[in-house]
């Protein structure tokens, strides 16, 4: 990749830093207008009667369109698990594995603050939100484990007992595992695969939570040599590659009523068929792959070369364009590069728009561009930590190459 390139992602890392450590590690949220009691009824209101909900979610929907940092009204700064094992992932990548050092020592404490944040309601690791979320499907209440945020935290623990070979990371490694292959139920879609649910209490169907689940189970198969990861593992991919739609696409879930195909989670699915496929060296993910890129760039990108939101939006949106798909996107890109030509070509687009555009003078990202200016309120979780976990990759696997 161009030094020049290289030099300015360095300087943006550092400049973010400073900027983390003066703001804290506590934050606003994507969820915010809707984790507290007005918010999370109107939520539901808006679910259970659509019409009436949408009278009473507007005024927040307003809001966030035209005075995002009016959402410190409905609820709190909080700690988020999710943003926390980013952050330990990134000083891990810019550890450079080797033990000691600021960004080994940051690694560790975020992996410290992950022991102490775990879901308390369960024997081994695992972890959620923070809030009470409030879905089409509904209420999942704080603390329940979610598939989708503690393969992150698992990485974050694998990564830094890459480096150190400490034993306390590898038993809480273990443990994640075992929580993942014992507490998620299965959903049998056909003869040979199942669907992961959600959280430990629902039979959903959504498609990255199946791609997430098997990614964990095989890197847990290979590392501590348990069979029975790689028998579910497979189980859960196989799902996911048939659920794949004849465009390359997936929908976000095989439940009709959520078949939408939006950036980030395209993202998430591609990530871990890429992961799975560097382990095991998986033909029929490289074969999906190939067909999910192909529709990833064809469909997800506008004419500038920067991502879109979704290939047509479910609902009402008030942005034009979301920080986590630009931190998806690099991710993704990184994992893939010099495979594809076309996604190399938009992951410098989206690069060179993020350092120009959405990075602002104290060192935070921008949170989304609105169809009128800019979110500028930091959310950890949406995507502040991402992106910081995403250029740090970048810049781990310049230096290795």
């Amino acid at each position: 990749m161009d030094p020049e390139l290289m030099k300015a992602i360095r300087k943006s890392v550092q400049s973010f830093l400073k900027w983390l450590n003066c703001y804290g590690e506590t934050s606003y949220d994507h969820q915010t207008y809707f984790a507290g009691l007005l918010g999370g009824k109107a939520k539901a209101l808006y679910y259970s009667v659509p019409l009436l909900g949408m009278m009473a979610v507007s005024p927040m929907i307003v809001s966030e369109a035209l005075v995002p940092s009016a959402r410190k009204l409905f609820w709190k700064r909080q700690r988020l698990p999710i943003a926390d094992a980013h952050y330990a992932m990134g000083h891990a990548f810019l550890a450079r594995d080797c033990s000691g050092g600021e960004h080994y020592e940051r690694a560790v404490h975020f992996l410290n603050v992950l022991e102490k944040t775990r879901c308390p309601n369960y024997k081994n690791f695992c972890w959620g939100y923070p809030f009470d979320w409030v879905t089409s499907s509904g209420v999942i209440p704080t603390g329940t484990p979610l598939i989708t945020t503690t393969p992150y935290a698992y990485e974050a623990f694998l990564q830094v007992y890459q480096i150190d070979k400490k034993d306390k990371w590898l038993a809480i490694v273990r443990s994640i595992a075992e929580h993942t292959l014992r507490d998620y139920r299965d959903t049998d879609a056909m003869v040979d695969a199942s669907a992961s649910s959600y959280t430990p209490h629902d039979n959903d169907m959504v498609i990255n939570a199946s791609a997430y689940r098997a990614f964990l189970l095989t890197s847990a198969g290979i590392h501590l040599g348990k069979d029975e990861y790689l028998l579910t593992a497979e189980r859960n991919l196989r799902f996911v590659l048939q659920a794949q739609q004849p465009d390359g696409s997936w929908h976000y879930s095989a439940n009709e009523r959520r078949a939408f195909i939006d950036h980030f989670h395209t993202c998430f699915v591609l990530k871990a068929l890429a992961k799975i496929d560097i382990l095991v060296g998986h033909e029929g993910c490289r074969h999906a792959i190939a067909r999910g890129v192909d529709y990833y760039t064809r469909n997800l990108f506008d004419t500038q070369g920067l991502p879109k939101p979704f290939t047509k939006a479910p609902r009402t949106t008030v942005y034009r364009r979301e920080l986590y798909d630009y931190a998806e996107c690099i991710n993704l890109g990184v994992l893939l590069w010099g495979r594809f030509p076309d996604l190399d070509r938009l992951l410098v687009s989206v690069l060179d728009d993020l350092l120009s555009r959405w990075q602002k003078p104290d060192g935070s990202y921008r949170s989304r561009e609105l169809f009128l200016g800019w979110d500028n309120v930091p959310m950890h979780r949406w995507a502040q930590s991402q992106v910081f976990r995403s250029l740090c990759f970048l810049l781990h696997q310049e230096g290795r190459g």
